[in-house]
């Protein structure tokens, strides 16, 4: 039974997610190096001890990931200073239901939790989530299960009681990893035969997933 869900962020709640992939690849460009798209949804959700062994496989070992990363927060930050975010259709249609029938909610993200917060803030949905977890209040990263792991524990449900939404192949398995009834959300890119094992079903949006439960 689920009695819980547990949402990433970027691509699942916030349409954020195409920001990452156009920034990333601006970031490496400025640095001179060919980033395509394929490549920034390659590292979607990743921690950075992983995306960065990824890039460096891809462009070189002396592929500059926190210098690039840090163009990235830089691009990206500039834009949404003037441009702000937007929640994904159906995010707050599902996340009111969820707590008009009393489903705790938390979110389980990359992004550090004052710019999770200032993001949801921003679009109207920090006040439904009862917990925000970020990779940075963990030992490793998704695709690792630690960050649902400590959401469930957050939550005080085990994880085999919640609902995992996501939207990234990284995503999906750390949240199948953790034992998570995983839902896959997609966003960028097409579910990928590779993970249906792994999936508790596929929604394709948002508002979906009030039927799945």
């Amino acid at each position: 039974m689920i009695k819980a869900v547990i949402s990433d962020m970027d691509g699942v709640m916030l349409d954020t997610e195409k920001l990452y992939v156009r920034f990333w690849c601006e970031a490496a460009r400025f640095y001179g190096y060919p980033m395509e798209p394929e490549h920034a949804l390659g590292i979607r959700s990743m921690a950075r001890q992983y995306a960065a062994e990824k890039l460096c496989g891809w462009f070189g070992a002396g592929f500059p990931y926190d210098e690039v990363r840090g163009k990235r927060v830089e691009l990206m930050d500039a834009f949404v200073a003037e441009h702000g975010v937007e929640a994904k259709q159906g995010a707050e249609e599902l996340l009111r239901w969820l707590k008009a029938h009393g489903y705790p909610v938390a979110l389980a993200t990359a992004t550090p939790v004052e710019r999770a917060e200032r993001y949801l803030r921003q679009t109207g949905l920090l006040p439904y989530f009862d917990e925000i977890v970020s990779a940075r209040m963990v030992k490793n990263g998704k695709p690792a299960p630690d960050i649902y792991l400590l959401a469930a524990e957050r939550l005080g449900f085990s994880p085999e009681e919640c609902m995992a939404l996501e939207d990234s192949q990284n995503g999906v398995r750390s949240a199948a990893a953790a034992g998570c009834k995983t839902v896959l959300v997609p966003d960028q890119d097409d579910p990928s035969a590779e993970l249906e094992g792994l999936l508790f079903g596929v929604a394709e949006n948002l508002s979906d997933i009030i039927k799945l439960l």
